[in-house]
């Protein structure tokens, strides 16, 4: 095969590159950008200290899991706010509708910084909760939440009105539509976006070191504050941020084609 062939390779219609054109184009594009990082990084002139940075690789590991359990609690219960903001928005009790909806807005509408700091100095001292790591897990579930919430929302009206007529039709109920009807083609189109969601819920775990947390930031702060090695502190940290993010990136790609299909 050409070079030419591999370069501008064209995919069709069911027929999907074969690997050693995609292996080929990958490597090519992955060897440009480490020799663009290279370049960048040798005109610096930086003199490398990984020995300092080495010697607290125990607090790098210790962060690392506490992002990893705060984000998997996080994501759990911001899984079950986003389902019930997403119902309550089409409830017919409009109060509950409007207050749902306010709540969505305000989330989305206000920086995560600053729903940390009120939620925490204001909130939680005023109900003498001490616990940060109780109050950042609620705090990202409920900022997670609202997201989760328009995400459900817009699987759920992506049904089409034909489908819940004709569930009502052969006497389906309300809680039967939503069961056997809806939820079952609402999955498919909300898991790609749900799964790109968790990456984003985990780089937002980063901000609940402004309360102290010690999760993979604030030790690669401390890191840094003790060795004043600041790449050597702040590249593992993107390291770490890394390898838990790529995973679930490759896995929505998977996602949105197997749940791809043909309307």
């Amino acid at each position: 095969m050409s070079i030419r062939n591999l370069l501008f390779a064209q995919e069709r219609e069911n027929a999907p590159l074969a690997w050693s054109i995609r292996v080929f184009n990958f490597t090519l594009a992955l060897c440009f950008l480490t020799f663009a990082f290279y370049l960048a990084f040798s005109r610096l002139q930086y003199h490398w200290g990984w020995e300092s940075v080495w010697e607290y690789r125990r607090l790098f590991i210790q962060g690392w899991l506490t992002t990893v359990w705060i984000s998997l609690s996080a994501l759990g219960l911001s899984t079950l706010i986003g389902l019930c903001l997403a119902l309550t928005r089409r409830t017919r009790f409009l109060p509950l509708r409007y207050l749902s909806t306010i709540y969505i807005e305000l989330v989305r509408g206000t920086p995560l910084l600053v729903q940390i700091l009120i939620l925490f100095y204001v909130v939680a001292a005023a109900m003498h909760v001490e616990n940060r790591y109780l109050v950042g897990i609620l705090v990202l579930s409920f900022f997670e939440g609202a997201y989760i919430a328009e995400i459900i929302r817009a699987g759920i009206e992506a049904v089409g009105n034909s489908q819940i007529e004709s569930a009502r039709a052969v006497g389906f109920t309300r809680t039967q539509t939503y069961r056997y009807v809806i939820f079952p083609q609402a999955l498919r189109q909300t898991l790609p976006p749900m799964a790109g969601q968790l990456v984003s819920l985990i780089k937002d775990s980063s901000l609940l070191s402004i309360i102290a947390i010690n999760e993979l930031t604030l030790n690669a702060q401390q890191a840094n504050a003790f060795t004043y090695s600041t790449l050597e502190s702040y590249l593992p940290l993107a390291a770490g941020y890394l390898i838990l993010t790529l995973p679930i990136s490759l896995w929505t790609r998977w996602l949105e084609k197997r749940m791809k299909y043909e309307t």
